[in-house]
């Protein structure tokens, strides 16, 4: 189980004295805890694909946070955001590349029928359900405007 190689890792974390690391995989762990309380799973826990949700959550946090820092000129606080990114997409599935994503948001468009701006929500709605956790959905938007239009 996907939570069970987390807190794993993060003894071995603890151990090495990795501080990094280790207060990235405390704070995903509390993520976990917190998901898990809301949707009253504290007894049997989340399912690896709900964890990975929890992940990707944080991932959009961190990179949202670096943005912003970046925006303010405080670099080492981009750097911070930078390696808790790294550390938790390391948890993530493989990122399908842009020109893959590309074409699944293309056979999305042929198989909603869209014909423009209009439809992007159908478009997305699809396209996030066949790339979830695989693409950033802040590319599918990207990818879903261009083609539609085009």
């Amino acid at each position: 189980m996907l939570k069970q190689t987390i807190l794993d890792d993060l003894k071995v974390a603890m151990k090495a004295g990795d501080t990094a690391k280790r207060d990235t995989l405390r704070m995903l762990d509390s993520m976990v805890k917190n998901v898990e309380i809301e949707k009253q799973k504290r007894e049997t826990g989340l399912s690896d694909e709900e964890v990975l949700e929890v992940i990707g959550k944080a991932v959009k946090q961190r990179k949202d946070a670096s943005a912003q820092y970046a925006t303010g000129g405080r670099q080492d606080l981009v750097e911070k955001e930078n390696q808790e990114i790294a550390i938790l997409a390391a948890y993530l599935p493989a990122q399908l590349d842009e020109a893959t994503v590309r074409e699944t948001v293309k056979a999305v468009i042929v198989q909603v029928g869209a014909t423009g701006m209009a439809d992007i929500g159908k478009v997305m709605g699809l396209a996030m359900g066949k790339l979830k956790g695989q693409a950033d959905g802040n590319l599918v938007k990207k990818l879903a405007e261009e083609e539609l239009g085009k």
